[in-house]
């Protein structure tokens, strides 16, 4: 998910423009949370198949495959995570991405030929579908981010929330073109001349963003909206916790962040949370399975690197593996 979310914010921000913002840092959203909420985070973390590490190794019947969860944007921190993935590029016969340079050239040229992928072309627009306080928020959310609310207001809701989800201080990576350690093994792969594979269509997230109806569309993107100090306390956390292999932590945390929605129940929140959590993740992870399994069929040896909220869970990637007789390891 976070791969498509850099790419439609890098959209979302060249066509406003930039300024310079300051990086994330400061407070984690781990600081607001009361005991109950803590205790309850520990317990769903401490249930969770594989909630830790980002790099694993599946064998079955002689054939191996390397797995890596993946950051989507960019930081410092993943110079040291690269140094030790991209030399085991040299050992693999396949790498596996969420979306290929080949995916990446259809899925811009597709947006380039139909800007309805993203944009309300017809139609209400966003402030004439939203009640007024809502809009408001969404609106100053925008301008924080260098997108005038007048462009923002003709995004399609899915197109918004995933705009809005990069909070403002780090939108000078994603405009300065910095890249995550997808683009970064991408890269890599390309130099060693070895061949790529994506495990899905490139309009895959395009159709799960536009399934349901527009209201649906529009209760996600209510979900989305976090104050702006909350928001850069839960992205500081996301970051913090992949650097420290707590992946299923992070996840969790998200879940958890939805408590400081105003105007949503907490039943109503805990149902968008696990409508998203199926059309984004478990629905993608299942789907996945047999294209991996194919790929290692074929490859003999292969490396997976997808983003890393993919991999814990009962059904995350390694569960599903292991599941279908592979036998997983931690490689650190």
């Amino acid at each position: 998910m976070m791969r498509m979310l850099a790419l439609t914010v890098a959209v979302a921000a060249s066509l406003a423009g930039s300024a310079a913002v300051a990086l994330c840092e400061g407070p984690s959203m781990l600081d607001r949370l009361s005991p109950e909420s803590r205790a309850s985070l520990d317990a769903r973390v401490a249930e969770m198949p594989f909630a830790q590490g980002i790099l694993w190794q599946a064998e079955r019947e002689g054939q191996v495959l390397t797995l890596v969860g993946t950051m989507h944007v960019h930081d410092p921190r993943l110079e040291a995570i690269s140094a030790r993935v991209e030399p085991m590029l040299d050992e693999v016969d396949l790498l596996m991405l969420e979306v290929t340079p080949a995916e990446e050239a259809r899925m811009q040229g597709a947006l380039g030929r139909n800007p309805s992928l993203m944009f309300l072309t017809e139609g209400p627009t966003l402030p004439e579908m939203l009640d007024e306080a809502t809009w408001a928020m969404l609106a100053d959310a925008a301008r924080a981010r260098n997108i005038p609310p007048f462009m923002a207001a003709k995004f399609r809701p899915w197109f918004l929330m995933l705009s809005l989800s990069m909070p403002a201080c780090a939108m000078e990576h994603v405009v300065a073109g910095e890249q995550g350690l997808d683009f970064t093994l991408m890269d890599a792969a390309t130099e060693r001349g070895l061949k790529m594979l994506a495990l899905e269509p490139w309009d895959t997230l395009f159709t799960v963003l536009e399934s349901g109806t527009m209201e649906e569309q529009l209760d996600f993107l209510r979900m989305g909206v976090l104050e702006s100090d909350l928001q850069e306390e839960l992205f500081v956390t996301m970051l913090d916790g992949y650097f420290a292999g707590e992946v299923g932590q992070v996840w969790e945390l998200g879940r958890l962040s939805l408590d400081f929605i105003p105007g949503i129940a907490e039943a109503e929140a805990d149902a968008l949370f696990a409508e998203m959590e199926e059309r984004l993740l478990t629905a993608r992870n299942i789907a996945w399975i047999p294209v991996i399994e194919a790929a290692a069929a074929e490859y003999g040896r292969v490396m997976v690197a997808a983003g890393a909220a993919h991999l814990p869970g009962e059904l995350g990637v390694l569960a599903l593996l292991q599941a279908r007789g592979w036998t997983i390891t931690p490689l650190g």
